[in-house]
């Protein structure tokens, strides 16, 4: 592939829009392809698109498609920007055309069912493909405005990470690498579901400690439960953790955070997505992760206590008695730590 050989983003959402900005601000030629031709044409003839990130100027290089085979053709980068519930559907029927190509996924989801990460399942469709993931403290419409941001390309094939870095990074945007992938990307689906717990106490105008209660609680609960399954620890202490963690925890630009929000204001589940208008990964996370961690016996008394709020008919305040008036445990594990450090 050379420098100037075109790069697909698959999916036009909020955040497959601003990486199509980011390429072409790179003098990248670039294709954004979605499903719907409307949205599509209200790209190419007003340059933006408002359903997803509206009074955002969508770059002149940025190719706006609904044809899916014109999109990928002569893409050797394709970045997916797809919902987690739509990229196996998406992608299986191009399978053969997507041999060999470098596959970047940046959807922070898990398959319900399946317990699948995203990369994982690009990996079942396409095995003669080169996998990364994208993942870090990355609101779209920051993006999109230029505010200062870093994410994290995150795969065991070094190429995959040089590619994506000439691609994205620029003067607003920076890219690390990660050869970590299972942490980085675990990191970036099981955040989403704290994000929620989150809004519900800001919405119950809870204070300033709870909220950092809350997000030191989650990353000790998101580590164990990643070092169980395989992840290096040492990555929930960068952008791809602590990092994405804060952000989406504290910002109503986070869609899961007002997903929450709007549970904490009396609203069903059902009305508080449908409020967001768009896929908040976390409450399907939720479900998968709950699951999981019964099934691995990992404690995670937050995770418990949200499905608890959310599909068994528990109110915030009962769950919050519970978690209060558990039996204290130490914060930090020195002996635990220096385990985990000398496996590294």
């Amino acid at each position: 592939m050379t420098v100037q050989s075109p790069i697909a983003v698959l999916g036009g959402g909020s955040f497959g829009t601003a990486l199509a900005n980011l390429v072409a601000e790179n003098g990248l030629p670039v294709r954004l392809w979605m499903r719907d031709p409307q949205q599509a044409e209200t790209i190419r003839r007003e340059r933006e698109n408002p359903r997803y990130l509206k009074g955002i100027k969508v770059h002149a290089a940025v190719e706006a498609t609904s044809d899916l085979q014109g999109a990928i053709q002569g893409c050797e980068l394709i970045l997916v920007a797809l919902p987690s519930s739509a990229l196996r559907q998406a992608l299986a029927p191009i399978a053969r055309q997507l041999e060999g190509r470098f596959l970047v996924s940046t959807t922070k989801g898990i398959e319900a069912h399946s317990f699948m990460l995203m990369s994982e399942i690009l990996a079942e469709i396409v095995p003669r493909a080169r996998i990364g993931i994208i993942s870090g403290p990355n609101l779209a419409r920051e993006i999109a405005e230029h505010q200062l941001t870093a994410t994290v390309v995150a795969s065991e094939d070094e190429e995959v990470c040089r590619r994506v870095q000439a691609a994205l990074h620029g003067r607003t945007f920076r890219v690390y690498a990660s050869a970590d992938r299972l942490g980085v990307e675990l990191a970036g689906a099981l955040k989403n579901v704290y994000a929620i717990i989150a809004g519900m106490a800001a919405a119950l105008s809870m204070g300033e400690n709870t909220r950092s209660m809350l997000i030191t609680r989650a990353l000790a609960e998101m580590t164990r439960f990643a070092v169980q399954r395989g992840a290096n620890p040492i990555t929930y202490l960068g952008l791809a953790g602590v990092g994405d963690l804060i952000v989406t925890c504290s910002s109503e630009k986070s869609r899961n955070y007002r997903v929450g929000h709007a549970l904490g204001r009396g609203l069903t589940l059902d009305e508080a997505v449908a409020q967001i208008g768009e896929t908040a990964e976390g409450v399907n996370t939720l479900r998968v992760l709950k699951e999981k961690a019964d099934e691995l016996g990992v404690y995670m008394p937050l995770v418990n206590g949200l499905y608890a709020i959310l599909f068994e008919g528990r109110s915030l305040g009962q769950v919050i008695e519970a978690l209060m008036g558990g039996e204290p445990k130490t914060d930090v594990d020195v002996a635990d730590a220096a385990e985990i450090l000398n496996r590294l």
